[in-house]
């Protein structure tokens, strides 16, 4: 998983609250297990018509946001089913933090499992990056090691993050990676249970 130590980049604003796993990545494209390729599906009934042509008034076909690194989105964003594409999607189409008020609890702990920062700011604070993103103040500052969002504007919102996911986005550590941490330690554990029940090493 690729750290996530800060990034400054363009804020889409996406102010729209309620949406769910199947809006930012439809079911159809649930049928590949590759992380790569799927930043095409990512919000497809809001980026295309039914010829398949994209719908120029949302924000992410604006040619300001094409390259939008941070999402500022409205309240409970990521509810609906779990699906770990959703956050795969996003970070595909270059987005490596979303911004909101609130998070449904899965998708937010997925989030975490993949290396997309959520970021829980409050109500006015984001309105204000909303507003300056719409305004054409786009470039936002999010550092994960001091805890800070920094608006287009220059100022500065802090926000809360539990510190055992803190550590893990800074070093880039998934479920995997952090196990591989106590690598030694399982050696030893292997090599002592081989000693004591050498039965089971001949299954």
């Amino acid at each position: 998983m690729k750290p996530f130590t800060r990034i400054d980049a363009k804020a889409a604003p996406l102010a729209l609250s309620n949406i769910d796993t199947d809006q930012i990545i439809p079911k159809q494209f649930l049928k590949t297990v590759e992380r790569e390729g799927l930043a095409r599906g990512l919000f497809y009934d809001f980026r295309f018509d039914e010829a398949g042509n994209e719908k120029a008034d949302f924000v992410l076909n604006q040619p300001a946001y094409k390259d939008a690194g941070v999402l500022v989105a409205g309240d409970n964003f990521g509810c609906g089913s779990s699906r770990e594409h959703a956050p795969w999607a996003l970070l595909d189409f270059g987005i490596s933090c979303v911004i909101s008020t609130s998070f449904a609890d899965i998708f937010y702990n997925n989030c975490f499992q993949n290396g997309l920062l959520p970021v829980v700011l409050k109500a006015h604070e984001v309105d204000a990056l909303m507003a300056q993103a719409r305004g054409g103040n786009h470039v936002v500052s999010v550092d994960l090691e001091a805890q800070t969002v920094t608006a287009p504007d220059g100022e500065v919102f802090r926000f809360e993050i539990d510190p055992a996911r803190k550590h893990k986005m800074l070093n880039g550590l998934d479920a995997i990676g952090e196990t591989l941490q106590r690598a030694s330690d399982i050696d030893v554990y292997e090599g002592r249970r081989a000693l004591d029940m050498p039965w089971l090493e001949r299954a």
